[in-house]
This record gives structure tokens, C-alpha cells and sequence, in this order.
């Protein structure tokens, strides 16, 4: 119980009782609003995490759309030719020609 005051005593208890309760609380409404913060915090990181990864898919969309485009827009017919130029090599020719020559000294 408090001083003796001119205030009467259930008065000054209550008020008293009241303090007392407010203080006692406090601990537990500062962990809860740090833990109100910490939710909300992980909330906005991922949501964030999703934004990045729906950019990157529409980045790897945007690639492979670019990528198939230029396929397309590439000539065949002188793909064709290059891709004979470079698989033979020459080297067939070379063969033919070499034979032919071995071949004329057989005949002669």
C-alpha cells in the first residue's frame, strides 16, 4: 500500500495495481511487436524473391524468343551450302584425285 495521502486508499491502490499492470505487460507487447515486425519483414522479402523470379522467367522467355527468331530469320539455302563446305572438307576430292592419278600409273 502506498503513503498515507488525503486520497482515498482504494483509489491509490487501484491506480497503484494498474501502473503495476501496465509495466508487467510491457515486456510482452515489445516482443510482440517485434515479432509482428519480423513477420512482416519476411512477408515483403518473399514477396520480393517472387517478383525476381518472375522477371527472370520473363528474361529467359525474352532470350529464347530472340534466340528462336534469329534461327528463323537465318538463309537455308546458304546454311546448306556451308554446312557441305564444312563437312566434306575437301577431303573427298582430295581421295577421288588421288586415286586417279594411282590409278594411271597402274594402267601405264
Amino acid at each position: 500500500m502506498a503513503f498515507p495521502t488525503a486520497v482515498n486508499d482504494q483509489i491509490t491502490d487501484a491506480v497503484t495495481q494498474s501502473n503495476v499492470k501496465v509495466i508487467g505487460e510491457a515486456p510482452a507487447f515489445a516482443m510482440a511487436s517485434i515479432y509482428q515486425s519480423l513477420a512482416h519483414s519476411t512477408g515483403i522479402l518473399f514477396e520480393n524473391a517472387v517478383a525476381a523470379q518472375q522477371q527472370q522467367n520473363t528474361l529467359a522467355q525474352a532470350a529464347a524468343n530472340q534466340g528462336v527468331m534469329q534461327l528463323y530469320a537465318v538463309d537455308t539455302a546458304a546454311t546448306a551450302g556451308a554446312t557441305e563446305k564444312v563437312a566434306q572438307g575437301g577431303v573427298s576430292d582430295n581421295l577421288t584425285s588421288l586415286l586417279t592419278v594411282l590409278n594411271s600409273f597402274k594402267q601405264g
